[in-house]
C-alpha cells in the first residue's frame, strides 16, 4: 500500500508517517521503481500500535523503547507496566495540584462574595485578589 492508504488505515496523516520514519519508529519502506513508498501490513500494525500507545499517554520516546525492545525479541510487559505507573503517578500529582488550585479559587470566590464593592478604594490593588488585605476594608 502507498503512504496515503497506510496513513488513512492507521488513522494518521502521511506527514505523521514520514515523521515516524524519520525518528526510527517505522522502518523505511521498500520503494517501487517509480520511487513511491510501498508499505506492508507489518507497517500498518506498527503504526496502529504507535497511535494506540500515544492514546494511552505514552510518549513517542517510550513507544520507541517498547518497539525497539520488541524488535530485539525482548519482553516489554514489565517495561510498559512501569511506564504506565509513572504516568498514573503524574496524573495523581496533576489532580492534587488542580484540587489545591480549585480550593484556592473557591476561597477567593467566597471572599469576593463577602466583600462590599463600595469599600474597594485602593487604586492599585483589587481587594478580592490582594491576599494580605482583611476580608472587609483596606490595609
Amino acid at each position: 500500500m502507498q503512504i496515503g492508504e497506510l496513513a488513512a488505515r492507521g488513522g494518521v496523516t502521511a506527514k505523521t508517517v514520514r515523521y515516524y520514519e524519520s525518528i526510527g519508529l517505522l522502518d523505511a519502506p521498500e520503494r517501487r521503481a517509480n520511487g513511491y513508498r510501498e508499505y506492508g501490513e507489518t507497517a500498518l500494525e506498527r503504526l496502529r500500535f504507535i497511535r494506540d500507545a500515544q492514546a494511552s499517554g505514552m510518549t513517542l520516546a517510550e513507544t520507541g523503547d517498547i518497539l525497539h525492545m520488541k524488535d530485539r525479541g525482548e519482553s516489554t510487559c514489565e517495561h510498559s507496566r512501569a511506564a504506565l505507573g509513572r504516568h498514573l503517578a503524574d496524573i495523581d500529582a496533576q489532580i492534587a495540584s488542580l484540587l489545591a488550585a480549585k480550593a484556592e479559587l473557591t476561597a477567593l470566590a467566597r471572599r469576593a462574595d463577602a466583600l462590599d464593592p463600595s469599600e474597594c478604594t485602593d487604586p492599585n490593588r483589587c481587594q478580592v485578589l490582594a491576599l494580605d488585605l482583611p476580608a472587609h476594608g483596606k490595609a
